[in-house]
Formats: structure tokens, C-alpha cells, sequence
């Protein structure tokens, strides 16, 4: 699953919410859901991330029946076609019921904090657990942005203490991603603060996935003469040369909107980087 493949793999988004901040209730229904994630993957998608919980700041939590039934059967229909699908979930119960629909990652913004039981549901399977950087639930989240030690190192050390839980869990090491958590708990400076300390969490020896797309660090960068921040959909400019400095730093995948942009922007950082002058970037790669 980690072998090189000469970029990020990229991981398309599809969340099937009513909230989420980019694309909120477009997605809700289970086909439009499914259409969606083919869509992706027409456009270059590696993984297709599925989530029924919006964690955007402010967000209140679905009950978890509710979240069930918005991702189970999305999972279920896509992972049938063969796509390779990460389960974005904090609850052991969405967890186990992604993995037996035919999920294989748990991509879990807490970590393992919200919900210590997704560790061991994990360890159970033989799925990879990609543990995030967080402090909090999106309702309070931005109460918490204070860094003694400087948000690089901090991070990097509370990284280390999810990193530690999954392994006392008995999630095997080369099953463990890393995530910085761009955005959670953390202001836009610091942000960019983490985006130039990547090789600091590099440093743990684990694979890193990065998801910066749309977020609201690059509307406030971009905001007009009045000072209102740039839409979400007219951000991907400024997220594809984030997406080269990712391709440079040697992340192991980009979480995205727009796939179709971010693999035109690994294709130019490619061709700049091929001395062959090879135009024919890999298209078949899969995990």
C-alpha cells in the first residue's frame, strides 16, 4: 500500500453530509453520492474517502444511526466496483460496519481521542489507520489553538502520542498514516506554520496525508480589498501549488476536492522533474 509510485497518491472527498463546508447536502443521497465518487475516480482518484460527519468549525454530530446510513451503503456500492475506500469516521461502530462494507483505511480526524474503541476495531482488521492531529470537537475546536512549544513541535508531539496508542492497540506500525490536521484547532498563520514543518512530522517514520483543499487558511490568503475571504470553489489555484510543495516534501497522499486539478498539478511537477522528458505520467497506479 506504501510502495513509491513517484507522487501523493490523492485521495478524493466524498462527503455524504448535509454541512460539510465545501459541498454540504450536494452528495447526501446515496447515488448522487456513488456518481460523485465515480466521477473522482474517472478523474485520477486513488482513494475515495467517504464521511457522513461534517467537521467543519461549528458542526454539530449526526446521531450515529444517522451516519450509518449515509456512508454504509455508499461504501458498500463503491468498494463493489473495485475503488479503494477510506472510511472518514471518530466512531468504532461506523468503523467496523465501513470495514466489513468493503472499506480499507479508517481515516479518523480524532486519532483515536473521540472514540479509544476504533483502535482496537482497527487492529482487528487489516486496514490502515490514518490518525490525525485534534483537540477537540468542530463546535469548540477553535478554542484550542495555543501552542506552548510552537505548533510544529507540539503537533509533532501529540502525533507521537496517537502514533504510541495505535501501536498499544496492536495496529501494526506499517498500517499507521499521519495527518497534521491542517485547520483543526489551529489559526491560518499556523497553518502555514505546519505546511513548512511537514519534514518535522515526517520525522516519526510513518506516512503522511496532508488535506489542505479549500480550506478556510487559503480564502482568508486570497480575500478581496474588503477583506471577505475567497469562495470555496475559487480556491483551487492557490491548493494546486500546495500540491507541488506536498509532491516535494514527499507526502504519501492529498486529501482533495478537485482531483482532477490536483493530478494536472502532479503532472506538471512531474514533467519539470522527469529528465527523460517523459509526458506519460503512470496512470494505472493504485494501491
Amino acid at each position: 500500500m506504501f510502495a513509491p509510485i513517484g507522487r501523493p497518491r490523492v485521495m478524493g472527498i466524498v462527503n455524504v453530509t448535509p454541512d460539510s463546508f465545501s459541498d454540504g447536502g450536494r452528495f447526501l443521497a446515496t447515488d448522487d453520492a456513488v456518481s460523485h465518487g465515480h466521477e473522482l475516480l474517472d478523474d485520477g482518484a486513488d482513494i475515495l474517502d467517504i464521511g457522513g460527519e461534517s467537521t467543519r468549525p461549528g458542526a454539530t454530530r449526526p446521531l450515529v444511526g444517522e451516519e450509518l446510513a449515509r456512508v454504509i451503503p455508499v461504501i458498500e456500492e463503491l468498494a463493489q466496483a473495485g475503488a479503494v475506500v477510506s472510511v472518514d469516521t471518530m466512531r468504532a461502530e461506523v468503523a467496523e460496519a465501513a470495514l466489513a462494507a468493503g472499506a480499507r483505511i479508517v481515516n479518523d480526524v480524532s486519532g483515536g481521542l473521540a472514540d479509544p474503541r476504533i483502535l482496537p476495531v482497527v487492529a482487528g482488521s487489516e486496514a490502515v489507520f490514518v490518525a490525525m492531529h485534534w483537540r477537540a470537537h468542530s463546535s469548540t475546536m477553535q478554542h484550542f489553538t495555543q501552542y506552548a512549544d510552537g505548533v510544529v513541535e507540539t503537533v509533532r508531539a501529540e502525533l507521537a502520542d496517537r502514533l504510541a496508542a495505535a501501536l498499544a492497540a496492536g495496529i501494526p506500525e506499517d498500517r499507521i498514516v499521519l495527518d497534521p490536521g491542517l485547520g483543526f484547532s489551529k489559526t491560518a498563520d499556523q497553518n502555514w506554520e505546519l505546511l513548512r514543518g511537514l519534514g518535522r512530522i515526517a520525522d516519526l517514520g510513518r506516512p503522511v496525508l496532508v488535506g489542505a483543499s479549500r480550506k478556510a487558511f487559503l480564502g482568508t490568503l486570497l480575500a478581496d480589498a474588503d477583506g471577505r475571504p475567497r469562495p470555496v470553489g475559487e480556491r483551487e489555484s492557490a491548493h494546486a501549488v500546495i500540491t507541488a510543495h506536498l509532491a516535494a516534501a514527499g507526502v504519501w497522499c492529498t486529501r482533495v476536492h478537485d482531483v482532477r486539478a490536483t493530478r494536472d498539478a502532479l503532472a506538471v511537477v512531474h514533467r519539470l522533474d522527469d529528465p527523460h522528458g517523459r509526458d506519460d505520467q503512470e496512470r494505472e497506479d493504485r494501491l
